[in-house]
């Protein structure tokens, strides 16, 4: 293991060996946003808990996030990525373009709607022309754009081979301040995600959650206290020759 790697992931790495079933999947380009309040006395941070029945994660507290759909390179926006996040983005993939980062971050929008009913971006502009079938169009419907240019990107990270699924994930990270519009109905007993929390940021840690999620979530307060500079290094997390490894972006 790589010296920079926390201890806990190493060790749930380790601890998941006996998983390694389906050594072929190829990760999913995916995307999750981190919602922060900082309107209160201490910032607090969303997260919501997986249904139980779930494959995937079930019962785990994660941040709302999901794989990169066609629609994504489609749907219009309001102020395009901050030119440094969008060459992170871009770092160490197959095919960098604009095209792809602007996708990943308008996946991570989507999805947070998908799974919260919470749009972000600006409603002063009317509803989005045109927008692409599915999660979009209601979006749409509420009369909001997507905004690109207040998301920050904190982390990268790839699921070890062996695993059923297998994703790309990008996490970023913006003030609950750009949710303009709430869809009711959306988080429930029958739903992906069965509640929502906002927890202290400096507590949120200790709820049940993976542990890449722990992880990332020490990124975050780590480049807090750095200042979040936008020129920042970002740490990019993968398995490699069955070495878990940090890098940086």
């Amino acid at each position: 293991m790589n010296d920079d790697v926390p201890s806990e992931l190493a060790d749930a790495l380790r601890g998941e060996a006996r998983l390694r079933k389906s050594p072929n999947v190829r990760p999913r380009d995916a995307a999750t946003l981190i919602l922060l309040d900082h309107s209160g006395g201490a910032t607090r941070v969303l997260l919501g808990r997986r249904h139980a029945a779930q494959k995937f994660m079930p019962g785990k507290f994660v941040f709302p996030g999901g794989r990169v759909e066609p629609g994504d390179r489609r749907m219009n926006a309001a102020g395009p990525l901050d030119p440094v996040v969008e060459a992170k983005l871009n770092a160490r993939t197959k095919r960098p373009s604009p095209d792809f980062a602007r996708a990943l971050a308008l996946a991570a929008i989507r999805e947070t709607f998908e799974e919260t009913g919470l749009a972000l971006g600006v409603a002063a502009y009317g509803p989005p022309p045109n927008p692409p079938a599915g999660a979009w169009t209601r979006f749409a419907a509420a009369g909001v754009f997507p905004a690109l240019d207040s998301l920050d990107f904190i982390a990268r990270a790839i699921t070890p081979p062996g695993r059923p699924r297998r994703f790309d994930t990008r996490f970023f990270v913006a003030d609950a301040a750009l949710v303009v519009h709430r869809a009711p109905g959306i988080v429930g007993p029958d739903a992906e995600l069965v509640e929502l929390v906002w927890a202290p940021l400096s507590e949120a840690a200790n709820l049940d959650m993976p542990a890449i999620t722990r992880v990332v979530l020490e990124e975050l307060a780590s480049a807090a206290r750095a200042g979040m500079s936008r020129f920042r290094a970002r740490p990019f997390y993968h398995e490699h020759h069955r070495r878990w490894l940090r890098e940086e972006l």
